[in-house]
């Protein structure tokens, strides 16, 4: 990854500025210690990352969709946004479980974790977990009976580099404006899966269909779906 390679304009400055106030002003407040523990404890994100998924999912109108939960970080932080939000909000998680070697959060069954960790978060009851591959028919005919007639509002994408398959999978179900949180877009050092996840999301705002508002944490990029057409404020 080439660090001065230009990076696409977001279209509204003061949105980008905005939200970096937002993120500032959660350091003073009581969820900022309660997602750290939930950091701490279950996820390889970012705490400014988890901060802003709690954002996302607190003032989203729509439905809530995750693509790869691992042990429930993110889902974590999403259903804390919805609780505090007062609403009733679909929390769609998708994961098709598997083993991870990590020195920190190593599991031999991610399936068997995640649901552990969203039972002792007391979330549980708050998420409809799709066991299964992002991409598959049966998985993305799941997605759609448990949206119904919602959209999704946020999009937490954490899986394997292909951002664009999985977003063309589900892109009919975004709302315009959908937030998008997308990880594996930047490193120091990139890797094979860093390099196609940048290139995918790059043509998707090339072609007008992400808005770009910035990077946050490690490698996470933040922007929104604009269904091919600018956002107008």
């Amino acid at each position: 990854m080439n660090p001065t390679k230009p990076i696409a304009r977001a279209a509204s400055d003061k949105e980008c500025l905005d939200l970096m106030h937002s993120l500032m002003a959660y350091r003073h407040e009581a969820i900022h210690s309660e997602l750290m523990k939930i950091r701490d404890n279950y996820s390889m994100l970012h705490l400014d990352v988890l901060i802003l998924i709690y954002h996302f999912a607190k003032f989203c109108s729509d439905a809530i969709l995750e693509i790869g939960a691992f042990v429930g970080g993110a889902t974590i932080a999403a259903a804390f946004g919805v609780r505090d939000s007062g609403q009733r909000k679909k929390l769609i998680v998708i994961e098709p479980g598997g083993s991870v070697k990590h020195k920190r959060l190593g599991t031999r069954n991610i399936l068997r974790d995640l649901e552990r960790n969203l039972a002792r978060e007391h979330v549980a009851n708050m998420v409809t977990l799709i066991k299964g591959q992002s991409f598959r028919p049966e998985t993305i005919s799941a997605v759609r009976q448990g949206l119904g007639s919602d959209q999704v509002g946020l999009l937490i994408l954490d899986a394997d580099a292909a951002k664009r398959r999985d977003i063309d999978c589900y892109r009919d179900k975004f709302a315009e404006g959908c937030w998008m949180v997308i990880d594996d877009i930047y490193g120091a050092n990139a890797n094979e899966k860093i390099t196609l996840s940048r290139a995918d999301v790059d043509a998707l705002v090339k072609e007008g269909l992400l808005e770009p508002l910035g990077f946050y944490g490690w490698s996470t990029w933040v922007g929104r779906w604009c269904g091919g057409q600018p956002l107008h404020r």
